[in-house]
């Protein structure tokens, strides 16, 4: 079997798991002991993303025209990929979380929907908040008037309910100049 023959598996494996992939991150993993390798495979696992060490010429293969292509200078050196299909900040965040333990884990770059980081712009991404972190807290903004809202009318009401305060007096007499031209004009049209 020629060489091409057993290579070209391993080129569309590579090509499937890129299709949909909103995120790749590529990091040379020298260095890293048997223990935070598996460690960081769990975490990656943990947020949906894959993780594969392949050679840079499959990789190099399997980019050529995608939005991965851009990633071709930084295959030099041992690689893994991470690709993330669903949260496009996930590998990002969990590798240099990582890296913080693990001084060995080198992040070289990246492709993010479509647009190449290196090392430095994805430190800035993998300071973002996962996505439904990110909903709850505009959530929890978009309830905060509504609640002090719902609380001051509350409060209004058991003060009227407790018989505090009555309405105010500039109130009482506009009620009472809107209620007579009514009563005026009714008693115009009745005649």
């Amino acid at each position: 079997m020629a060489k091409v023959e057993l290579k070209q598996p391993i080129v569309k494996e590579i090509s499937d798991k890129i299709q949909n992939a909103q995120a790749l991150v590529l990091v040379d993993h020298r260095g890293l002991t048997v223990a935070e390798d598996t460690e960081l495979r769990r975490k990656l696992r943990a947020e949906n993303v894959s993780y594969k060490v392949y050679k840079n010429t499959m990789m190099n293969f399997a980019f050529k025209g995608t939005d991965f292509e851009q990633l071709a200078d930084l295959l030099n050196g041992p690689s893994a990929l991470a690709i993330s299909e669903t949260d496009p900040a996930a590998p990002a965040r969990v590798l240099y979380d990582f890296a913080k333990k693990a001084k060995a884990l080198e992040i070289k770059g990246g492709v993010i929907e479509g647009k190449l980081y290196d090392a430095e712009a994805l430190k800035e991404i993998a300071n973002i908040l996962p996505k439904d972190q990110l909903l709850s807290k505009l959530l929890g903004s978009m309830q905060s008037p509504i609640t002090n809202f719902a609380r001051v009318i509350k409060q209004i009401a058991e003060k009227k309910a407790e018989g505090g305060e009555a309405a105010p007096a500039e109130e009482a007499p506009a009620a009472e100049t809107a209620e007579a031209p009514a009563e005026e004009a009714a008693a115009t049209t009745a005649e």
